[in-house]
């Protein structure tokens, strides 16, 4: 099987960002054809990202309507110089799921002891369990870019521009992620 472009060079091909802008300048014009379009070209990254992020099919799929909604009212806050509207569309649900983390955290606590004691009783399903939960668990900064360097295969350089950092803060981010996912899985009594 063939590598696609972006697989290779790690960078959208240059005829999918003209479409990209070209679907988005109709939208912005009332078609609503290119609408869709928009949303069957990039629906399923931004799906993978939030369900990677949340663990949770629900609320990706929630998270990625709100994305596309978002779009609608927000049309012109893509600026295609600074970037591919694809990452643009990952960053724009990274902070709706950001803004959502911070809104559940008020009202839900989550039990880690009843995760690893489900997670105890299948070695092999209990690892990802408890490697999903111990990403889940780390502060929205450092899930981000684990998500997206370690999960996704995204550049550092990709991954700066949809967490709107430096590439020197998601190497940080990215070491003190894993150094905290290192003392989660071997400090909360789970096996690691």
């Amino acid at each position: 099987m063939a590598a696609s472009a972006m697989e290779l060079t790690g960078r959208m091909p240059e005829f999918e960002r003209i479409r990209d802008r070209d679907l988005l300048e109709r939208f912005r014009a009332g078609d609503r054809d290119a609408f869709t379009e928009i949303y069957r070209a990039h629906r399923s990254a931004v799906f993978r990202f939030a369900l990677l992020m949340t663990g949770d099919e629900f609320k990706a799929a929630e998270t990625t309507q709100d994305v596309f909604l978002w779009l609608i009212r927000h049309p012109a806050r893509f600026d295609p110089g600074r970037g591919e509207l694809g990452a643009f569309l990952v960053g724009v649900a990274r902070k709706l799921l950001k803004k959502r983390n911070a809104e559940e955290q008020r009202w839900v606590s989550l039990d880690e002891s009843t995760a690893c004691a489900r997670a105890a009783a299948d070695e092999s399903a209990g690892d990802v369990l408890r490697l999903r939960k111990a990403i889940a668990g780390l502060p929205e900064r450092y899930r981000a870019v684990v998500v997206l360097c370690g999960l996704e295969g995204k550049t550092y350089e990709e991954a700066a521009a949809i967490a709107e950092c430096a590439i020197g803060t998601v190497r940080s981010r990215l070491h003190r992620a894993r150094a905290l996912l290192a003392r989660k899985l071997v400090g909360r009594g789970c096996p690691a």
